[in-house]
């Protein structure tokens, strides 16, 4: 956890030394570059409200308390990973290559149509995979609960076959915090997060021409700031949540929390999964349009899946918490 904060911490500081910099290289622009730089630490807070965000940290981190793994960083190591994308865009804008700024301006562009493909089919396919496990792991527990056995928290794949093959890989490339960064760039290289705070660096320089050149990079440290604070709120509650649950005496108690968390945790993770997978289909196949979700935004479901998250820890921490009376 220490080592959480001082990351977050650092990337405060390189953020606002960079903005105290800029402002003191080129203070004609003073005004610009502060309103800028407090919309793109705000893009980044908001950004880590995003429904993926939200459900692929919250999926990750139960899956690896339940395995008895260390989970301390995954909302951290996500949000890396993604603010990796951020801040290579605004490097390459901040050193003149200035072909990158059509491409991400213009969402007809190849690089815009790519990416807008690739990201969500991407996140939605993590999410889906991610669900699949922690619904595994749950009905190893019962199983294990049903017949009286001991449950062994590493052992949830099925035997064979296919999909078992496929869960195998998926859980490897997940099963420490640190893989994570890989995830989130991956994530990120559907390039949201970097048109955001790529387009927010030139509309004002095109627009005022007073931005310096190096003004990008400052802002995109902050966006990551932003980004990685909340993330890594969310990654610790999560796993104390869980932890706590885990460490808790076995019995039904248990048991319902389990099915209570993992149930909500999982549904939003098909949920958001296979939205975001029709949505993309939709825009290639016009007859997909008229498959539920395909028009649905999920821009506001961000807050509303870390609020039924909270009530249902809190709801599973209380059941588990108070033990039943005999009558």
């Amino acid at each position: 956890m220490t080592r959480t904060v001082l990351v977050v911490a650092a990337l405060h500081v390189v953020g606002i030394g960079g903005l105290a910099a800029t402002l003191a290289l080129d203070g004609g622009a003073g005004a610009v570059t502060l309103v800028m730089a407090l919309s793109a630490y705000g893009l980044g807070l908001r950004h880590a409200f995003d429904a993926d965000h939200i459900a692929t940290i919250d999926n990750t981190t139960r899956r690896l308390v339940r395995e008895g793994r260390d989970a301390r960083g995954v909302g951290l190591w996500f949000s890396l990973g993604h603010s990796t994308v951020v801040v290579g865009a605004a490097l390459l804008l901040a050193v003149g290559v200035q072909a990158l700024a059509p491409a991400l301006e213009d969402e007809s562009s190849p690089w815009r149509r790519f990416t807008g493909v690739w990201g969500p089919v991407v996140s939605g396919t993590f999410l889906l995979a991610i669900a699949v496990v922690n619904v595994l792991m749950l009905r190893r527990a019962l199983r294990a609960a049903r017949d009286g056995a001991a449950h062994d928290p590493h052992d949830h794949h099925p035997g064979g076959g296919p999909v078992s093959w496929a869960l195998r890989r998926f859980s490897w490339a997940t099963d420490r915090p640190g893989r994570m960064y890989g995830v989130g760039l991956v994530f990120g290289l559907g390039f949201d997060t970097a048109t955001e705070i790529g387009l927010l660096a030139m509309t004002a320089s095109a627009a005022l021409g007073q931005v310096p050149w190096y003004a990008p990079l400052p802002l995109a440290v902050l966006f990551a700031a932003g980004m990685s604070l909340l993330d890594s709120v969310q990654g610790s509650a999560a796993r104390r949540a869980y932890a706590r649950a885990g460490s808790g005496p076995a019995g039904r108690g248990r048991l319902r929390y389990d099915v209570l968390v993992t149930g909500v945790s999982a549904a939003a993770a098909v949920g958001i999964g296979g939205v975001t997978l029709v949505q993309v289909a939709a825009e290639h196949v016009p007859a997909l349009a008229r498959v539920p979700g395909a028009s649905v935004s999920l821009e506001p479901y961000g807050l509303v899946l870390a609020g039924v998250l909270l009530v249902a820890w809190v709801v599973g921490l209380l059941c588990l918490r108070q033990p039943r009376v005999q009558a």
